[in-house]
Order: structure tokens, then sequence, then C-alpha cells
């Protein structure tokens, strides 16, 4: 008895150790974000589809390029895409929105259940688990904190889902005529730089025993 207690107080601290936890924060998701979001799916990839759900395939990780926390919960935060982005608004009234937040202490905050599809990637949200970062400015970099907990959340959800791909938000358009892409206005881009290439090849690195799928090599 003596021999076997330490190895379970041993196996418990391993196992606080390697979890960390997840704040259920949600946005507004009444019955107007249900029905813009089942009109984008319908109106963008022409799924007519009686629940906004999805089957993930691919995680995609952002910036908010918003220093902090609260401001970029706001913005996510109504049913409908405020004034100030009418660069997007002429294609949806639906606001954006990831599934995750991660704020700039590593703090993961959950948005949106995983399997409901929110607007944070052209051409992929009917099969994409969003992730936002705070920050992505010159002056609130993304932390060391926010890399170790988008790489536990990559392993979270390629545990719980079939995560074939693993991308960057500055490299969504590599998925041009791949058979993911479902979005129908050829017209219908926006250029991104975030979160980048190192932090990219971090993560990456930190999860390369899942074998995702490599990047398409998309000369278009």
């Amino acid at each position: 008895m003596n021999k076997i207690f330490p190895l379970l107080v041993l196996l418990a601290v391993t196992a606080c150790s390697s979890t960390r936890n997840i704040v259920d924060k949600p946005v507004v998701f009444n019955e107007e974000r249900n029905e813009l979001t089942l009109k984008y799916l319908k109106d963008r990839y022409g799924l007519d589809q009686k629940e906004p759900t999805i089957v993930p395939k691919m995680v995609v990780l952002h910036w908010t390029a918003i220093p902090t926390f609260e401001k970029s919960y706001e913005a996510f935060h109504d049913s409908k895409l405020p004034n100030w982005r009418p660069d997007i608004e002429s294609v949806s009234g639906l606001n954006v929105s990831a599934h995750f937040l991660v704020d700039r202490d590593g703090t993961i905050y959950r948005l949106i259940p995983e399997t409901t599809m929110g607007r944070h990637v052209i051409g992929l949200n009917h099969c994409a688990i969003g992730v936002e970062n705070v920050g992505g400015t010159e002056d609130t970099p993304l932390t060391k904190a926010q890399l170790k907990s988008n790489i536990w959340l990559v392993k979270y959800l390629a545990e719980k889902y079939a995560i074939e791909y693993v991308i960057g938000h500055h490299e969504y358009t590599l998925f041009e005529g791949h058979e993911l892409w479902l979005e129908k206005d050829e017209g219908y881009r926006t250029t991104k730089s975030d979160p980048g290439d190192e932090f990219m090849s971090k993560v990456r690195k930190a999860t390369k025993n899942y074998r995702f799928k490599p990047l398409p090599n998309n000369t278009k």
C-alpha cells in the first residue's frame, strides 16, 4: 500500500501538469445569429442545413490585432457585424467569431461550441475550428503563454476530432481549388498575415506526432 500511494500521487501531479482549463465565455448566439449562420452556409458554400453545425477537419490559428481581451471579446460578441467592418459586411451581416479566444496570459476561452460554425476564415468555415489570440500588433506580439496554449488546444482538438490540417490564417488561400474550399465568390478574398510563419512553425514542430497533412501546393 505504501508503494502504491506515491505512484498515485505522481500520476495525479503529471495529469494536472498536462491539462489546462477552458473557460466557457459564450458570445451571443441567438436566433438572429443562428439564421445568419445558416444563410452564410447556404449563400457562400451551397450548404442547405437545418442546424449551423460543422464537421471539424481543420484548425485555423489567428490573432485579433486588438491589444486587450475585453475589446477582442467585444468584437465577436454581437450577432451582426459592427459598423467598422464594411470590407466584409457586403458579403454577409454575420459577425465574425472564432471558437476560442486565447488571452495574452494563455487563458483559453471558448466562445462558441466546437461543432458550430463561426465566421473566421474565407472558404473554409464549414469545416474549420478557429482559435483567435489577443494581440498581434507591434506593441502586443503574441506571447510564449499563448503559443503554449495554442499547442495544447491543437492537441486537445486533434484528440476529439479527425483534424487533417492545422493552418495559420495567412495560409488560407492555399486551399483555393482544394476539395475543402467551398467559397463561391472568386472575388471575395482578404489579405492576412496572422499569426505568421514563425508561430506556425513552432506549433507544427510541437504537434508533429499527429501527422497533420501538409499544406496544399497551390501556385494559383
